[in-house]
């Protein structure tokens, strides 16, 4: 069988949630389908690091796909006479975007579809092709795929796609992600924070991340405590607003909020290792990959009681209301001043982190794609 896949966002050293479970789901299934072709669709030159194996055979399709104008080019008018000339037999999707245009079967992976929630945290050329284009990349596909239950149920009923329909795919977590012991943990703190304690955020400082309502609540904790305790920032500032800024900028307490950029897999493991909380409380997410960091790291975690997150984090977290600063202040206490409770949420991530491997979302896209085949 030869299959074509969508790997425009395999991206070295840039790789985030789309582009981890692409990476780590295309890895285990061309390697472990060795008799089947994998015919991967850059938008740009690949790295050699994401051709895993033999039966994995690259191809540009310029230009690269950064803009909306582009993704219509690209998936609307090139990719449909792309998949007549490659002869393919199957298409796939890890990212959602697919062609309209084509007869053949496909498999798409729609992470979830917080824009349609949330349109104003994009500019407008993107609200406007997500809200226009995903619905009906959700109805045309052979069968769809999204990362957790909470993100079927949504996208069934917004879209109007049957739940028969509709795979879930749970995420994975990298191997490197495992708990660090004292010595490094103090390292980590001294290379950071100068030695103190601090909570940590990891994502794209997105406004969907709600850094706002993060930012008050630590505010709102050090006015409290008084504690010498920091909040360490991880990511890229690719989407900073006017408006976080504005609220950063009055923070009383802004001075003990680090900003680390984006850092890579052995940094971020230590990072979250040596914390005292992942505090990672969006409003909005349809799976939540540093959740599952946190516990494979051995450290407790605070998140949002909305979407996704309950389903995934189980009973191993402190659950807060993430459009109230004081209910994110307040678990950001008990954590800092409870350290039975911070040791009882860790027991429970080691449990609930067993549910989840990137073996098992490979596993699932597999059946996924098997049951495409099968499909009239």
């Amino acid at each position: 069988m030869r299959i074509v896949v969508n790997a425009q966002c395999l991206l070295k050293d840039k790789l985030e949630g789309l582009g981890w479970f692409s990476y780590e789901v295309l890895k285990r299934l061309t390697t472990q389908h060795p008799e089947h072709t994998f015919i991967f669709i850059f938008d740009r030159k690949w790295d050699s690091s994401f051709i895993f194996a033999k039966n994995v055979k690259p191809f540009i399709l310029p230009p690269p796909s950064r803009h909306p104008f582009l993704w219509f080019l690209r998936f609307h008018i090139l990719f449909p006479l792309l998949l007549i000339r490659l002869r393919a037999d199957l298409y796939l999707s890890t990212d959602g975007w697919m062609p309209l245009c084509t007869r053949i079967k496909t498999v798409n992976v729609i992470h979830d579809i917080n824009f349609e929630y949330f349109p104003k945290d994009l500019p407008f050329w993107y609200r406007f092709y997500y809200q226009f284009f995903f619905p009906r990349y959700a109805r045309k596909c052979t069968r769809l795929a999204t990362v957790s239950e909470y993100s079927k149920t949504d996208i069934s009923k917004k879209y109007k796609v049957p739940l028969s329909k509709i795979d879930v795919v749970y995420n994975g977590c990298n191997e490197n992600f495992v708990p660090i012991g004292k010595l490094q943990q103090e390292n980590t703190r001294w290379e950071y924070c100068f030695n103190e304690h601090y909570f940590v955020f990891v994502g794209s400082l997105h406004p969907r991340k709600n850094l706002i309502n993060l930012f008050k609540a630590f505010d709102i904790f050090k006015t409290n405590t008084k504690k010498d305790i920091k909040l360490l920032i991880v990511g890229q500032k690719r989407w900073w607003t006017e408006e976080i800024n504005t609220v950063y900028d009055n923070l009383a307490h802004k001075d003990d909020i680090v900003f680390t950029g984006r850092v890579d897999e052995g940094k971020l493991h230590r990072i979250i290792g040596s914390s005292l909380a992942m505090t990672y409380v969006s409003y909005f997410e349809g799976f939540g990959i540093p959740i599952l960091e946190a516990f494979n790291c051995d450290t407790a975690l605070i998140t949002s009681n909305v979407t996704s997150m309950p389903e995934i984090a189980g009973n191993a977290a402190l659950f807060v209301d993430p459009f109230s600063p004081e209910s994110i202040a307040v678990a950001m206490t008990q954590i800092a001043t409870n350290e039975s409770l911070r040791q009882e949420l860790i027991s429970k991530g080691r449990i609930q982190r067993q549910k989840f491997s990137w073996q098992k979302s490979a596993n699932l896209v597999w059946e996924c794609i098997q049951k495409t085949i099968k499909e009239d």
